[in-house]
This record gives structure tokens, C-alpha cells and sequence, in this order.
């Protein structure tokens, strides 16, 4: 009687152990959570909001709403892209951060008559940007990152620096999903506005990007004709045009 109760005993015990240690287990170990995957839709909704079609960017009403496009910018620097994210992912996220902060840039120092106005005119090589543990300018991104990297040189109708005679500012975020058809779409619309590009089969005065960044464009004549409503003949002219640093709004 005495050797039943005594197993019993013990048989409980190692029970209430077995349940015990169980329900610790679940407790200290709990199960993995994905990361947070950085979503666009926060500049998405304020560019609908604040610029228009033709890229006019109400900065009063965005300097009104810029908690939302701190938020935005703080997601940027918090969640920096992975080397393991797809091209695609990586372009989108560059071409956005570019954008988000140029705008933040303006709506810090709203109201102004242009972005030359700031940091002597050098406002793009101040790296004011955080993304996780680096530092960036406006000019790093632009031509340590997205031109080196990608070499697209659609991405100059992409990136705006906020003024007039920019590639007007797309009312949209960019996303990996819609980045290759709205790069073609915008380099394609911009080279047909008359307001930057005036072309005719025997001469063309255009955005004076194309002489900056001459070399992404290679042979230019060729690169217009591709997209050009009007085609260049070999003889063609080219001249550029001046630039109009006035804000884009």
C-alpha cells in the first residue's frame, strides 16, 4: 500500500514538472515574426493629395500635413534596403527616397523662392539623409547609388529637384511593380512636352539635363528618336535650354 501511494506520488510530481517546464517553453520562446516590409503607400497617398497631374507641388497644404511626410521619411531611414531585395525593390526605393526628401527639404524651409537659395547653393551635397546607420546627400543618391548601380537613364525623369524645369514630380509612388512601364511613360511624356523639349527633324533644343548627364544618355540623337514623336535626321542640331530653378509650384 505504503510502495503504491509512494509511485503515485512521484507520478504526479513528474506530471505537474512535465506541464510546468511545457508551459514556460511556450512562454520564453515565442514564435518568429516577419519583419517589417517597407510600404510606399505613405508617400502614394500624399502626392495624390499634394501635386498635381502636371507635377505642381502645393507645398503650403504639404507643410500643413508634413507629420505624414516625416512618417514616411522616418520608414525610410528605419528600414534601409536589403541587398537580398530584387532590382527592381531597390530602384523604387532610391527613386521614392530621393523624392520624399527633396520635399521635406522644401517644406523645412517653406516658404522659398527656390532650392538654390539653400546652403549656398549646395544644398545637394549636405548629407542630412539618414538611412539605418549611413549618411547621405541628395547628390549620393543620385550619383553614387542610383546612376552607378542601376544605369537607367530613365531615372532622370524620375528624380525631382523642385525645380520648374525638372521632369515634372509623378503624383505616385514607385513601386517594383510599376517601375519599368512608368519610367518609359514619363521619359517618353517628357520628351514630347513642349515646355521642356522643342524638337523638329532638323533641329531640337532640349532640357539641358541632356548636357549634364551626357554620358548616360550616349548617343543622344538616337536616345530622343526613340522616344520622340519627331525624328531627328543625322544633320539635326542639337542646343539646350536654360534652366529655371524657380520652385515647382
Amino acid at each position: 500500500m505504503y510502495k503504491n501511494s509512494f509511485l503515485l506520488t512521484v507520478l504526479i510530481l513528474a506530471t505537474h514538472w512535465s506541464l510546468q517546464a511545457q508551459v514556460t517553453l511556450s512562454f520564453s520562446t515565442p514564435a518568429p515574426v516577419d519583419s517589417l516590409v517597407l510600404s510606399h503607400a505613405g508617400l502614394d497617398s500624399l502626392l495624390q493629395k499634394y501635386v498635381s497631374d502636371a507635377g505642381k507641388v502645393n507645398y503650403k497644404g504639404l507643410k500643413a500635413d508634413k507629420t505624414a511626410l516625416y512618417t514616411y521619411c522616418q520608414a525610410l531611414s528605419d528600414h534601409p534596403v536589403a541587398e537580398n531585395e530584387a532590382r527592381e525593390e531597390k530602384m523604387a526605393y532610391w527613386i521614392n527616397a530621393y523624392n520624399a526628401f527633396t520635399l521635406k527639404l522644401i517644406v523645412d524651409n517653406y516658404p522659398a523662392k527656390s532650392i538654390l537659395n539653400f546652403d549656398g547653393g549646395k544644398t545637394w551635397d549636405v548629407k542630412r539623409i539618414r538611412i539605418g546607420d549611413k549618411k547621405y546627400s541628395l547628390n549620393n543618391i543620385e550619383n553614387d547609388i542610383l546612376r552607378p548601380q542601376f544605369k537607367d537613364a530613365r531615372i532622370h525623369f524620375a528624380i525631382n529637384c523642385a525645380a520648374q524645369s525638372c521632369p515634372p514630380l509623378w503624383n505616385h509612388a514607385y513601386t517594383a511593380e510599376n517601375l519599368d512601364s512608368t519610367l518609359e511613360a514619363r521619359t517618353k511624356v517628357f520628351i514630347n512636352d513642349l515646355s521642356f523639349n522643342t524638337i523638329s527633324a532638323s533641329k531640337a533644343r532640349v532640357s539641358k539635363i541632356f548636357d549634364w548627364y551626357a554620358a548616360d544618355f550616349g548617343d543622344l540623337k538616337k536616345y530622343l528618336n526613340k522616344y520622340s514623336a519627331t525624328q531627328l535626321k543625322n544633320s539635326a542640331t542639337i542646343s539646350f535650354q536654360e534652366y529655371d530653378w524657380n520652385l515647382n509650384e
